[in-house]
């Protein structure tokens, strides 16, 4: 997909209902958005709500959540009336992975919790995202040093399709107003120090002064913690 030419020119770098009525103008039935749930994409479900152009969403069940994930869910169906498509992880790819190593390997090495990943994330995601042309995330440039230098549209060879990040140039502040500003229903581990909500066993609490990253897969090295969804095209 080219991102030199028509939709760069056309993009406002904060203005999300006017890029969602570009996009919807440039690949209209193409369009996802993809919620795990969290602050970020709660405000994104609410800028939806209010559009008229057709975004589908999903979300990934790793089968491993919060409990209050869940209820965010339903509390988010209730609210907006939205169909959110669940992807599974493939059945027999898990199973195998549960019987051949048991169901906390991811802890063992960083190689084995990437591999738990990419069956229960990555995969699904692949079908999730086929013959969509542009992936709406929730993704902040203060979430990880490795997205400070994002643009708001990138390409993802990947997936070949089109991200964009909407809440790119968010600061927390300014998601934590706009869900207490519209009634936005959302995770209440978020009230509790869970900042990046993912798999339970593989979530903790932060404490002050501590990295937004430092709740996730903490007993890794800080460095590089991405479960896969997310990789830049080198």
């Amino acid at each position: 997909m080219d991102l030199s030419s028509d939709i760069l020119q056309r993009f406002d770098r904060r203005d999300f209902q006017h890029n969602l009525l570009e996009l919807g103008e440039l690949y209209a039935g193409g369009i996802v958005f993809s919620t795990s749930f969290g602050l970020e994409d709660q405000a994104i479900t609410h800028l939806l709500s209010v559009s008229t152009v057709p975004v589908s969403i999903f979300t990934l069940d790793t089968g491993r959540l919060f409990p209050e994930t869940y209820s965010t869910w339903s509390a988010t169906l209730e609210r907006y009336k939205f169909s959110i498509e669940a992807f599974y992880p493939d059945e027999p790819n898990i199973r195998q992975w549960v019987t051949e190593n048991g169901p906390n390997a991811f802890y063992a090495s960083p190689e084995a919790r990437k591999a738990c990943c990419q069956i229960r994330k990555v995969e699904p995601l692949k079908r999730a995202l086929k013959g969509k042309k542009i992936w709406i995330t929730g993704i902040r440039a203060a979430q990880s040093p490795d997205r400070k230098g994002m643009p708001i549209l990138e390409y993802d060879e990947a997936n070949d399709l089109v991200k964009y990040h909407p809440l790119l140039h968010w600061s927390d502040q300014d998601v934590k107003d706009f869900i207490a500003l519209h009634h936005v229903p959302y995770n209440p581990l978020h009230d509790r120090g869970f900042v990046s909500i993912g798999c339970a066993p593989c979530t903790r609490a932060i404490k002050p002064g501590e990295d937004f990253r430092s709740g996730r897969w903490w007993w890794e090295d800080n460095s590089r913690k991405e479960c896969g969804l997310h990789v830049k095209s080198v």
